[in-house]
């Protein structure tokens, strides 16, 4: 049997219709630039989501970036986030001016709260919380320290569109949340696109105009701004799954479940933990295991694609050996990095496809 890390291609048969017109209806419109599938895919979002404003941009990455400069974050600030993300996570705020700092990670991957205060300085100006995976902080701590000093919380929600920690989805408790909507995302487009959400007012506005060229009228530049835009295509693509992403993200969370069913027998692997009160919508379905680079390997002879999330933390890797941080300063992040594994996971994967994992999973530690 093959089962593959994720299925684009069959998630595009089940409403290629839908896609097929959708797209065919922005190229006889020639509406490839904003317009009305643009301005649709905002208010959609923002409707189905349950917050005031979307802004949509041209990738996730530039999502965060843009949140930072208008919060006024530049050089010589630090902005604290997760030693165990994507890139983008950090790299942005290098590109503001400012200096990451890293916090190590928990059980459950996101950010320690435990070791987040002790991180803050007097250049602290902003927490950005990671909900990896697609599992959400504890952002009730989070907040706690964020508002005894005054600092702003911007949620990167990249990988966990909807889902929920104490029935408040991502996004919805610091000042703003940053989502990708690259095609493998649980909600992903057909090239890179992003969006940025929040209730503030003021924030939503600066935020628009900056991403594009510091104006929300043509050749009324109010500052220098950036050229971040989402694009017809896109817009339509999502204008269409919009209306599919919540029985997605069910089907996600009911392949979780028959994996938690069929893997936690084998001693020999940790299945996710999920924290109390989280809803998790699992983007990705992560393990852990001794013997990781092995399983892959006899996963792999067997038609099972795996993948790695992610196999090098942020501290070690070489763009950030000028803040001379050492694999010790983040002990579990960097533990993690010889141990996990992620399986498939998406919303077209089958009970049988599941359990041929799993088998092949408890053949390899018996062997």
């Amino acid at each position: 049997m093959k089962v593959p890390f994720v299925d684009l291609k069959e998630q595009y048969n089940s409403i290629k219709i839908e896609i097929d017109n959708a797209i065919s209806t922005v190229i006889s419109e020639t509406s490839f630039i904003g317009g009305k599938h643009v301005d649709e895919f905002e208010k959609k979002f923002a409707n189905l989501y349950g917050v005031k404003h979307c802004i949509s941009l041209a990738n996730g990455t530039d999502a965060l970036y843009v949140l930072m400069k208008m919060l006024g974050v530049g050089s010589g600030d630090e902005v604290i986030t997760t030693a165990y993300s994507w890139i983008s996570s950090s790299e942005t705020i290098s590109q503001t001016g400012a200096q990451p700092v890293f916090v190590d990670v928990d059980e459950y991957f996101t950010i320690n709260v435990n070791k987040l205060e002790e991180k803050i300085t007097t250049k602290t100006k902003a927490i950005i919380p990671v909900h990896i995976h697609g599992q959400m902080c504890d952002m009730d701590k989070i907040m706690e320290i964020a508002n005894k000093y005054s600092l702003p919380v911007i949620e990167d929600c990249a990988q966990s569109h909807f889902s929920e920690y104490k029935d408040k989805r991502a996004g919805l408790t610091g000042i703003a949340g940053s989502f990708s909507f690259y095609p493998g995302k649980n909600l992903g487009a057909y090239g890179d696109a992003g969006c940025i959400i929040t209730n503030d007012d003021e924030l939503a506005l600066k935020t628009k105009m900056f991403a594009r060229h510091g104006a929300l009228k043509k050749h009324q530049h109010e500052m220098e701004g950036i050229n971040s835009r989402l694009d017809g295509l896109q817009a339509a693509i999502l204008n269409v799954k919009l209306a599919y992403i919540l029985k997605w993200t069910d089907a996600r969370i009911s392949n979780a479940v028959i994996y938690d069913n069929v893997l936690s027998s084998i001693t020999q692997i940790e299945i996710p933990k999920v924290r109390k009160n989280v809803k998790h919508s699992y983007h990705l379905y992560v393990i852990k295991t001794e013997k990781r680079d092995e399983l892959a390997n006899y996963l792999k002879e067997n038609g099972i694609d795996t993948a790695v999330h992610y196999p090098i933390a942020l501290h070690n890797m070489n763009a950030y050996k000028y803040l001379n941080y050492s694999r010790e300063d983040f002990p579990v992040a960097s533990f993690n990095e010889n141990k996990i594994l992620s399986l498939p996971m998406f919303p077209e994967l089958k009970r049988d496809q599941i359990e041929y994992i799993a088998d092949k999973i408890n053949d390899f530690f018996k062997n």
